[in-house]
């Protein structure tokens, strides 16, 4: 790859990232404003169940669909670099999506009982507001992942960006008496993924049909099956299932535990420092993935060394950003909760500190993890994230401590070897540059390696 190319490359990276992150920013703003009016206006009681809807819908829309948005995202990055035709991954996502959105629903119509009586205190309104945002975000993920593998980044900022607006204007009709009480911050919640899903015929209508016009290539290596396609979304559907109980678990296993709406909603309001940053890296995260493949398809070609160098770029931004967030915090951390959440909501910086540095942690392991899915070890990646998950639950089931550190402590160490876990999985990859000899045992280990990851 020339010096102009690879420029060519960061440079749309860079532009690519920055608007996300812009529209992103104003996007995490918007879920922040939601949560803060909603908390204001239903008391701490009544939110706790918003915050226990809202920790459940994420939980299980990120865990089932996000593997086909990394895995679109991936696919059809790597495609664009190898010159290779995209509809064949296209209908194979499509089907995982389904299958799995189908998949839910029954599921969740055979668990009625214990999800409204149990998780919603016997709320009907919001086990089908559960069932009605979770199958809307099919749809929505899709959308995210195609964009991003397209790189589309302006259409998937307006997307997150239309979500995130349709929930505060439900909250502002709340706050000003237009609705009344929890029900309607659940609809809020439930309506949000289908109004984002206004722009998804118009997003993607023409981008669709120039990869469907696309000849299919006749080389039997371009063909993406089924199989494929499973595996990868597969091993990210360990990963989802791994970073979700490490991000919401800890709302879950204490409402379980105790009873106490209070107190699950004081723990999400102590997390939202983590969960914050995160959806505003998600924003870098979504543009990484598909870049870092692209860097890593001319590495394999030329020899450039650029995927090494913005693996190590975003690194070490993601803990500086973390240290600067853990000096604000202990500076001004408790008057802000106050601020965005009310009175009631107050803890000390210490606390609010070990989940600001846990947070900063995190980062730095989700940027890893780009990078070594980007080098296809998938599998790799899902067993660093399940063994840390792992730890995180056994910590909050077994240690005797104040519920609320025990969830800021957990956060903390579980961050950190995650970190440790997916450095060793990105550092063990095999040297692209290195040419194997034709005839050699590496040759034939290799071919065997790649047969084993197509199963």
């Amino acid at each position: 790859m020339s010096r102009a190319g690879a420029g060519d490359s960061a440079a749309s990276y860079g532009r690519g990232a920055a608007l996300l992150s812009a529209l992103i920013g104003v996007t995490g703003v918007l879920t922040y404003a939601f949560h803060s009016i909603a908390a204001h206006a239903l008391g701490r009681d009544d939110y706790g169940l918003i915050a226990v809807l809202w920790a459940a819908v994420f939980l299980v829309a990120s865990i089932i669909y996000r593997p086909v948005e990394q895995l679109l995202s991936r696919t059809l990055a790597e495609r664009r670099a190898r010159g290779r035709p995209a509809r064949d991954a296209l209908r194979v996502a499509a089907t995982i999506q389904l299958g799995l959105a189908v998949a839910f629903v029954a599921v969740a119509l055979l668990a009625r009982g214990p999800i409204e009586d149990d998780l919603f205190s016997g709320s009907a309104t919001l086990y089908w507001c559960l069932i009605a945002a979770v199958t809307f975000y099919a749809g929505s993920y899709f959308a995210r992942g195609f964009l991003a593998g397209e790189q589309r980044f302006a259409l998937y900022g307006g997307l997150v960006l239309m979500e995130a607006a349709s929930r505060v204007v439900f909250a502002v009709l709340l706050a000003v008496g237009v609705l009344d009480g929890e029900n309607a911050a659940a609809i809020a919640i439930a309506a949000a993924p289908l109004l984002s899903l206004f722009v998804v015929p118009w997003a993607l209508g023409r981008h669709v049909r120039r990869l469907e016009s696309q000849a299919p290539a006749d080389s039997p290596e371009a063909e993406f099956t089924l199989s494929h396609g499973l595996g990868f979304a597969g091993a990210v559907l360990v990963i989802m299932c791994s970073e979700q109980a490490i991000l919401n678990s800890g709302v879950l296993i204490v409402k379980a535990d105790t009873g106490d709406d209070a107190l699950a909603a004081l723990i999400f309001a102590v997390l939202m420092i983590a969960r914050a940053p995160l959806q505003l890296f998600q924003a870098v995260s979504t543009t990484l993935l598909p870049h870092l493949t692209r860097l890593l398809v001319r590495e394999e070609e030329s020899g450039a060394s650029d995927f090494g160098r913005s693996v190590r770029l975003t690194v070490t931004a993601c803990l500086a950003f973390g240290a600067a967030t853990v000096v604000g915090v202990l500076i001004a951390g408790p008057p802000v909760m106050r601020l965005l959440f009310g009175s009631e909501f107050d803890y000390d910086r210490f606390g609010l500190a070990l989940v600001a540095a846990g947070m900063g942690l995190y980062l730095a392991a989700t940027t890893v993890n780009q990078a070594v899915l980007a080098q296809g070890r998938a599998r790799l990646a899902a067993a660093s994230w399940a063994a840390a998950a792992v730890f995180f639950v056994a910590f909050l089931l077994l240690a005797s401590m104040e519920e609320v550190r025990e969830v800021e402590v957990a956060f903390l160490v579980t961050a950190g070897i995650l970190s440790a876990l997916l450095y060793l999985a990105y550092r063990s990859a095999p040297d692209p540059q290195r040419r194997i000899r034709p005839g050699s045992t590496e040759e034939m280990e290799a071919i065997l390696a790649a047969a084993d990851e197509g199963t």
